[in-house]
């Protein structure tokens, strides 16, 4: 939007100084020259003389449009040699010196041209005349006449059109005036990022002004127009013209739903400092009031973090609930190499405040707002660590969820031991707390040494593993609850364990309908086995849960996540996986297939009483992805129990994908049996599915018609015959905006499947963002309730 005062300036005192004596010195510079040339040659032969070369048009055109990056420019231009190229020169000695004829100047990364360019000796300064261009590497400017005072280092540029060579950014303006080195004005000037031939929108201003190296310009008396039709103005306005942030105004939000009605968020950034920032958006809703919403961004040495709030002071809608806020801090940093820092905790005026309100702040599981935070010191063979976890409950009533107050886990790891042993000790303190009565707290002490043998060859692998397991457990319970009544105040527990696995890999050159492949065969095979122990005198359920068994879990040395429970075994594990690879080494297809084989079932179940017979056999895992040619993708997961002939579980992805055009159902499947065995309370679960889970999907989006395009998503569940949540999105994008109008409507809560109904609820929307400029974010799909189940690419495929 500015010119560069160094480029023009170095230019003119090269034309003024040097001029005459190079058209005197190299006569092959001037194709055309008359007597004059040589009268003036005698004024100006005090002066240095500069290494001269002609600079022909054809260079000239290989530079406009041209961004020479910083780091490629030629230092300061100022020390650079002048190279001019002319079709004549003229001079009237102490009068006068001008160029005429296609004038070229080129002083390192910067150009000048123009039909005539005038040095006036008396005055002291310059005129260019005549398609004026002017190059700095950045910026690109044309006009019909340049004029410049050599002893103010004022210049004036007449009818200027600019255009930003290295990012985007062009306009007009009437004049441009430089005063001295450090600021440029334009008189009656303009700013779009949109190209030469589209004029959707810009800024026009009766001045526009920048200092030097600034990453933004100031706009007095602004208009935006669309269109050339004025929207909206503004007694002044800062607009960024960089890569750098910028304080001011964002573009604003509107949104209408059933929930909140009609929706206005007008965020204001705070570019504070290079490593502090903070976004400030009032958010008027027409149902509740006005709500603030701030986020403060920081990067120290100790890391980097958030500080986010928002503030309702008053809810129209539930007024008896009076002001409702929520707040999060989240921190992540390593110091000095050793010490890591999390930190995120989040707290919520009321516990049905995302339920009511729409929000992002902190993280929630098992309807409980985490607060947690830890700090680690970590060396080549230690790592130490103190962490805290709590929480705030979102449900009425008691939660069952336990705290961490506090943890110590010190591990240590010693690997390249005599005989290529490897040996790691596993350790930690807790205490646990509930607000329960009716559950125990507990302080507990638990070791975990381990010895590890590896060894492999580029086709075979075997790992030999032994364990010790030891738990100490301090319990505080109620013996007056019938459920705590096999549980002991103190107690300890040693459980050792050993594990084998071993692995081939195997490969052929083979070839499909003609085409050549190489398929790998991957077998292994592993032995495990965990003593029997009776932990019924300890609770199962401090931090520890079952985890779910897919193909890649069979191979897994535990069953549950935690050491509550540590589940018996004596167990096989077998398996195998085929992949295939085309000649440029990308996988498109595997398949993997694995089973458990008990020795003892009855040691498996960890409920040695219950009387039903243990199989002897875990039910069949499969997995398997496929990629053809790039355009088409699958992925299939599968547990199939023999024994009762039924599928415990199930997902899959089919995809279509090319170019901005993509395509994606998907499906999972949980069966009510499966779930119930996985929990361990489940008294309650014919409230929340009468068959298990059945689920389907599709996520669609393409174009339609040059910048117009579509995206779409829906979800249903199956099993309840309710839709889960579902959405449609319009959008229009131009090289230099876009809008998008969307809907969506997603389940609010199910209730109970067997009594209510589910309740939904729905929003339109429409977004506005103008593209190109620095510091406003481009348009991103995303739901409207922020619960739909986003895109992904859920391929397991080596590419």
């Amino acid at each position: 939007m500015s010119l560069t005062s160094r480029s023009i300036l170095a230019t003119m005192i090269s034309l003024a100084l040097y001029g005459p004596a190079m058209a005197d010195d190299n006569p092959q510079a001037t194709n055309k020259t008359n007597n004059d040339t040589t009268k003036a040659a005698s004024s100006a032969d005090q002066r240095p003389e500069p290494e001269t070369l002609d600079v022909s048009l054809s260079e000239l055109e290989m530079v406009k449009g041209t961004c020479i990056a910083p780091q490629n420019r030629t230092g300061e231009p100022d020390e650079q040699p002048v190279h001019i190229s002319a079709d004549q020169a003229t001079a009237e000695s102490a009068i006068a010196i001008t160029y005429s004829g296609d004038v070229v100047v080129k002083q390192g990364h910067r150009t000048v041209a123009a039909d005539t360019a005038t040095y006036h000796q008396p005055d002291n300064s310059v005129t260019a005349e005549g398609n004026v261009y002017f190059h700095d590497g950045g910026m690109e400017v044309y006009s019909d006449r340049l004029e410049s005072d050599l002893d103010t280092e004022d210049s004036e540029m007449e009818n200027a059109v600019y255009n930003m060579t290295c990012e985007p950014g062009r306009g007009e303006a009437e004049k441009v005036i430089k005063d001295g080195l450090e600021y440029y004005r334009l008189k009656n000037g303009t700013y779009t990022t949109c190209p030469a031939d589209d004029q959707s929108w810009r800024f026009s201003a009766t001045s526009i002004e920048r200092e030097t190296d600034s990453p933004f310009a100031n706009l007095y008396n602004a208009r935006f127009e669309v269109v050339d039709v004025p929207i909206f103005y503004l007694p002044y306005l800062r607009v960024p013209v960089g890569s750098e942030r910028l304080t001011g105004f964002l573009y604003p939000n509107i949104k209408l739903n059933s929930r909140d009605g009609f929706t206005v968020q007008t965020p204001f950034y705070w570019n504070i400092a290079p490593n502090y920032d903070m976004t400030i958006t009032p958010k008027y809703m027409t149902n509740r009031g006005l709500q603030l919403n701030t986020e403060f961004r920081y990067l120290t040495v100790f890391g980097a973090g958030s500080l986010t709030s928002e503030y309702l002071g008053s809810d129209q809608k539930f007024p008896e609930k009076g002001s409702r806020w929520a707040f999060n801090i989240n921190h992540t940093g390593v110091y000095q190499s050793h010490w890591l820092l999390k930190i995120d905790y989040s707290k919520v005026s009321d516990v049905t405040y995302f339920s009511d309100l729409d929000s992002n702040v902190g993280k929630r599981e098992d309807n409980n707002l985490l607060q947690t935070a830890e700090a680690s010191y970590r060396t080549q063979n230690w790592d130490t660590t103190l962490r805290v976890r709590d929480f705030q409950p979102l449900t009425s009533g008691t939660s069952s969820n336990y705290r961490l107050m506090p943890q110590v886990e010190a591990n240590y790891y010693r690997p390249d031991l005599p005989y290529d042993l490897d040996f790691s000790m596993n350790s930690h303190i807790s205490r646990f707390e509930n607000d329960d009565p009716n559950k125990p707290s507990a302080d507990r002490l638990h070791l975990e040494p381990t010895l590890t043998l590896p060894y492999s060859t580029p086709w075979w692998s075997i790992t030999s593993e032994a364990k010790l397991m030891y738990s100490y457990y301090n319990q505080n319970f109620d013996k007056n609850i019938t459920a705590n009544q096999n549980l002991e105040e103190s107690v300890s527990r040693l459980i050792p364990s050993a594990r084998i696995h071993s692995g081939l890999y195997l490969e052929r050159n083979t070839s499909i309908w003609g085409d050549a492949y190489t398929q790998s065969l991957e077998p292994q095979v592993q032995y495990l086995y965990v003593q029997n122990v009776d932990q019924q005198n300890i609770y199962d359920a401090y931090d520890t849960t079952l985890l779910q068994t897919d193909y890649y879990g069979l191979f897994r040395d535990k069953r549950y996540s935690s050491v509550d429970r540590i589940a018996a075994a004596n167990q096989f594990t077998v398996g195998a996986s085929t992949r295939y690879f085309d000649n440029q080494y990308v996988e498109r297809f595997n398949l993997s297939i694995g089973q458990i084989f008990y020795l003892n079932p009855a040691a498996a179940d960890i409920d040695s009483s219950s009387n039903t017979t243990a199989p002897s056999y875990s039910a069949t895992a499969l997995e398997s992805d496929f990629n053809y040619d790039d355009w088409l993708f699958f992925h299939g997961g599968l547990q199939f129990d023999a024994g009762s002939n039924d599928i415990q579980f199930a997902n899959s992805t089919l995809e279509y994908r090319e170019s901005s055009f993509f395509t994606q159902m998907n499906y999972r499947y949980v069966s009510k049996e499966y779930i119930q065995s996985s929990l361990k309370d489940n008294n309650d679960i014919d409230k929340y599915t009468n068959n298990g889970i059945s689920q389907a999907g599709l996520v669609t989006g393409f174009p339609i018609y040059g910048g117009l395009s579509v995206r779409g998503d829906y979800y249903h569940d199956l099993t309840e015959s309710q839709m889960i949540e579902s959405q449609i999105a319009l959008n229009y994008r131009t090289s230099c905006w876009l809008v998008s109008i969307g809907y969506n409507k997603y389940l609010v809560s199910r209730g109970d499947v067997r009594f209510e109904s589910p309740t939904y609820d729905s929003n339109v929307s429409i977004s506005f963002s103008l593209l190109g400029l620095a510091g406003v974010n481009s348009f991103g799909a995303s739901t409207a309730s922020g619960n739909a189940i986003g895109y992904g690419q859920p391929f397991n495929l080596n590419n």
